[in-house]
């Protein structure tokens, strides 16, 4: 009988080593995810500083700016809804900054409009915009392109705005309002997937139920042989 056993019992005991194996790896991705996204939280809520000379994408990212200048009125509209509000859109307008000779052309993602104000006359000028640089890509294999007759982009994708609007590749998330009706959508990291604890909770559950199924077959194999 124990030669009978002997075979299951290790398969049973290998796959579950396998599987409450992958539960701990994806146990210490959730604490590594924790940490980084507490690391972006706490850069997101820094002192703000000048906009950078050079910006990096990797280095710069969610660095928090504070950036004199004006509103152009040159804007495209990205389309976006919110829970309990409905459908809007995300003004995203070019910002002029820095003096004469030296005027640098960037982007702000000023915030949400409901889609009844979107025709309404919107501030421009001069402001100062207090934000997040971020490089939004939204966009994937369904996403269709902007309808040129309305104007109305269906995702943010910083680089192709850019070259819309003609600005350097810089991004700012405006964190505080930047006038108008307009209602500023802060950068978070609430749109950052974290799911590394139900992954492990998976995996953990396969192995039981491998465990299980194990403890069953080996019963079956005793019965047969008493």
């Amino acid at each position: 009988m124990l030669r009978r056993m002997i075979v299951p019992l290790l398969f049973g005991l290998a796959g579950a080593a396998v599987l409450i194996g992958l539960g701990v790896w994806q146990m210490q991705r959730l604490s590594w995810k924790e940490a980084v996204l507490a690391d972006i939280d706490a850069r997101i809520v820094a002192a703000p500083v000048g906009l950078p000379e050079a910006v990096d994408r990797v280095r710069d990212s969610y660095l928090p700016v504070r950036v004199k200048g004006r509103f152009t009125g040159e804007h495209v509209d990205v389309l976006v809804s919110r829970k309990q509000i409905g459908a809007g859109v995300r003004v995203v307008e070019v910002f002029e900054t820095g003096a004469a000779g030296g005027v640098r052309r960037v982007l702000v993602d000023r915030g949400f409009v409901t889609d009844d104000l979107r025709d309404a006359p919107r501030v421009s000028g001069e402001a100062e915009v207090v934000g997040n640089l971020h490089w939004p890509d939204e966009v994937d294999g369904y996403t269709p392109p902007p309808d040129p007759k309305t104007g109305l982009w269906f995702a943010r994708d910083a680089d192709a705005i850019a070259a819309s609007l003609r600005t350097e590749p810089v991004f700012i998330i405006a964190a505080a309002p930047t006038g108008g009706a307009i209602e500023p959508m802060a950068v978070d990291t609430s749109t950052i997937p974290n799911d590394h604890l139900q992954y492990a909770i998976t995996w953990f559950s396969l192995a039981a139920v491998w465990l299980g199924m194990t403890v069953y077959l080996l019963w079956r194999i005793r019965q047969r042989t008493v």
